[in-house]
């Protein structure tokens, strides 16, 4: 294959510094020339990333809109923001360096079928050293710049020194400011990591997004995208390569995103929305139809490879690596990698995305297929059903069933669903929730006059019980709804228990993720992982019915009716590591056995602090820290639209209070009495968004909060002149663990108190 078939990072070697010399034709755009900075030629600035000891990546695109070729453009690096100690950069070849003496500047080519999008991987250099950079475009109109930008190697491996660094995630840029960047660009840190959903892939998703002025999208390849609707509002998803680019382009032009990058070299994975929300390898999941469940290979690779171009990262296949849109998927790329900073932070980056199983309540699955009959949950709770297990029809297809399959054949085509009800053509018998079965004869009933007869609590009584997808919450034929979100936890965990394993890393990365931990030197182990630890449940807001005057007899019968079961509780959410509680519980294991491991999370747009640990193993935890997202919606406000769209709680009052008390719910303290959902829980806040600051070093790994309000957003502070007036709407909480411990602290009043699972407290 032709080398243009390629994208790879230009490889070249630094050597000694020297100073500028007078500018001559031959080196016409070095530091001393008189150019002109210029964002006409650069418009989405620099950037630099995957700081290691002796190498760092620098990025930069290159617009010239006279010329419809590939451009010839030069790098720069200096150790002084003026540019007077510059460092001398040797190229062997247009892609690989060798050692040696050379001149201080490089020639890169922007090459246009890659969006002219620019990698440079500068190596020799020296460990825990900041280098400035800048790139040079030279037209028949004189010699132009780019900003200039600023990064930091990694301190050597031997080095006992302190490390401190920023994370970040899900900063969506439809009608929403990046305030919480204008801040972090003010803080001193080393470097940023990343946690995913870097660019969301809607134009204005009306469950998450509200365009505003200045704050749009809008595709040139219109027919490239997917047309969506929701609420009455038609938007669109990136799909062609174009599509992608469109939004790196857009969200990379903003100014307080590329202060950041200027200032700070990133370390990033991506989420979903990289791609397409809540996706699983190459299969979106969003369309809330029968294409619900749609594989697109061809659009998972538009987006990996936008991805690729636009962000500076040094791949662990190595140098050569070589992106091509004509490998298979997943082989195309691989982001998983690991850095080490010192002595005493090693970070691993995963992808939980690429590799990952589809969850395991499908998006299209028919509600009322049972998928565990009564055998193996007799078997998992010693010959007793659940009390979540309820009452099947162990063939549709026998005669005397015959009017509730005719009823779902009528009805199929009005709502969409698959008449096989779940069940291919020659997968007999079909197993069918008599619950299910009832509560859609009970709805029908409301709507004609000839009345469907309900299956019979005579009938039922000699029933087999099971769990059907009805009894996980899925009361929609296609939704998100008990397939992803508001999934009933027990019966959950009973079909999570007894399902095949749903892996999440994939065989490779997993294997190569415990080995990278396991023999880690490092003081700390952070893992960069995407999306969030802790469990989180709560308490079904929906009442237990009471029993109406025509159930209550004047006689009441010899033997009183068995008290109705609690009410469920409910995952909030199957996307993240609650729906893949086995490997969650296997990975914990293994984190849980090594010293001074601390995971960082994103992707659920809420601050959180927590000790999660195993179901197994509860006394061996990790500590874990989640940050809430740069700009996106905040967790309780996308809870609001949640609730209210909801089948069946957006009919029940008391749902209303979900989103407003949250945080409350997930955490509700022993001392009320109340039962302790989530012990290991110690910290959230769901209203805010912003950043999160670590700092390590031998003894302790300190995190702190920003946080901002997310009404602080409608508008940029992205100035100087307002810098006071952004900070005084920040507040900040710090926690921190200790080496040697599992421990997780948290400062009020200027001491630290250690969170207690047991009281679901913080100890004095």
């Amino acid at each position: 294959m032709r080398r243009r078939d390629f994208l790879r990072a230009t490889l070249v070697t630094a050597g000694s510094v020297v100073l500028p010399t007078a500018c001559s034709e031959e080196d016409g755009m070095t530091g001393a020339c008189d150019v002109n900075e210029d964002d006409t030629f650069f418009p989405q600035s620099v950037a630099s990333g995957d700081p290691k000891p002796e190498s760092v990546v620098l990025w930069t695109r290159l617009v010239d809109r006279d010329a419809k070729t590939d451009l010839n453009l030069a790098l720069v690096v200096a150790l002084d923001e003026a540019f007077t100690r510059l460092v001398e950069l040797k190229l062997a070849s247009s892609t690989v360096a060798a050692a040696g003496s050379g001149g201080t500047r490089v020639p890169v080519t922007a090459r246009a079928e890659f969006d002219r999008c620019v990698k440079v991987k500068v190596s020799g250099l020296s460990p825990g050293t900041t280098y400035y950079y800048r790139f040079y475009y030279t037209t028949g109109n004189g010699c132009f710049s780019s900003r200039v930008g600023r990064t930091r190697t990694a301190p050597a491996p031997d080095a006992d020194v302190p490390v401190r660094f920023a994370f970040v995630s899900c900063q969506d840029y439809v009608g929403r400011f990046y305030n919480a960047y204008a801040a972090l660009a003010r803080q001193q840190i080393d470097f940023v990591v990343h946690l995913g959903d870097y660019i969301y892939e809607t134009t204005g998703d009306p469950s998450s997004q509200a365009p505003s002025e200045g704050r749009t999208i809008a595709f040139s390849d219109v027919e490239g995208a997917i047309a969506l609707k929701a609420d009455d509002i038609e938007f669109q998803a990136a799909r062609s390569l174009s599509n992608y680019r469109e939004l790196y382009r857009t969200y990379r032009a903003d100014r307080a995103l590329q202060r950041v990058h200027e200032r700070f070299p990133m370390i990033a994975t991506w989420s979903d929305h990289e791609f397409s929300d809540d996706c699983y390898g190459a299969t979106a999941t969003y369309l809330g139809s029968q294409d619900a469940k749609r594989e697109d290979e061809d659009r998972r690779k538009a987006a990996n490879q936008a991805w690729f171009e636009y962000m500076p990262v040094d791949y662990r296949a190595g140098d050569d690596f070589q992106y091509s849109a004509a490998a298979k998927y997943p082989d195309d790329i691989a982001i998983y990698r690991d850095f080490t900073f010192g002595k005493h932070v090693h970070l691993v980056m995963t992808d939980l995305r690429s590799y990952r199983a589809a969850h395991l309540i499908p998006e299209d699955a028919f509600p009322g297929k049972v998928v565990v009959r009564e055998k193996p949950l007799l078997d998992k709770f010693d010959d007793v059903p659940p009390p979540f297990a309820s009452p099947y029809i162990d063939d549709i297809d026998g005669e005397q069933h015959r009017i509730y399959r005719e009823m779902f054949e009528e009805i199929a085509p009005t709502f969409g669903f698959d008449p096989g009800l779940g069940y291919g053509p020659s997968e007999r018998p079909r197993i069918i929730s008599a619950t299910f079965i009832n509560a859609v004869v009970a709805k029908l009933n409301e709507q004609r006059e000839e009345q469907l007869p309900l299956i019979d609590k005579a009938q039922i009584a000699f029933m087999e019980r099971g769990i059907s997808y009805f009894d996980l919450g899925k009361t929609e034929y296609f939704s998100k709804f008990g397939s992803r979100y508001f999934v009933i936890k027990d019966a959950f965990d009973a079909v999570s228990d007894l399902a095949e394993d749903t892996p999440v890393m994939g065989d490779a990365q997993s294997a190569w993720f415990k080995e990278t931990i396991e023999k880690s030197e490092s003081t700390w182990k952070v893992w960069g992982n995407e999306y969030c630890l802790s469990q989180l449940i709560i308490d079904s807001p929906i009442p237990s019915p009471e029993p109406s005057p025509e159930d209550s007899p004047e006689d009441p019968p010899e033997d009183p009716p068995e008290d109705p079961p609690p009410p469920p509780r409910f995952y909030m959410s199957c996307d993240g590591w609650d729906g893949f509680r086995k490997e969650r519980n296997d990975i914990l294991g293994k984190l849980a056995a090594q010293d001074n491991v601390v995971a960082i999370a994103g992707d659920l747009h809420a601050f959180i602090a927590g000790t999660p640990a195993g179901d197994t193993s509860s006394s061996m935890n990790i500590v874990e820290f989640v940050v809430a997202a740069i700009s996106s919606a905040t967790y309780r406000s996308l809870l609001r639209k949640q609730v209210a769209a909801h089948p069946i709680l957006k009919d029940v009052p008391q749902s209303a209070n979900i989103a407003d008390n949250i945080e409350k719910l997930l955490v509700q303290s022993a001392k009320d009495g109340a039962t302790e959902l989530n012990p290991r829980l110690a910290f959230r806040n769901s209203t805010s968004n912003g950043f999160c600051v670590a700092e390590a070093n031998a003894d302790e790994f300190v995190v702190t909060m920003h946080m901002l309000p997310d009404s602080a957003l409608a508008a940029p502070l992205y100035e100087e002149a307002d810098a006071a007036a952004l900070d005084e709407q920040i507040t900040t909480e710090r926690f921190k663990t200790v080496a040697g411990t599992r421990d997780l602290y948290r400062e009020e009043g200027g001491k630290w108190k250690k969170w207690n699972p047991e009281t679901a407290a913080w100890d004095s």
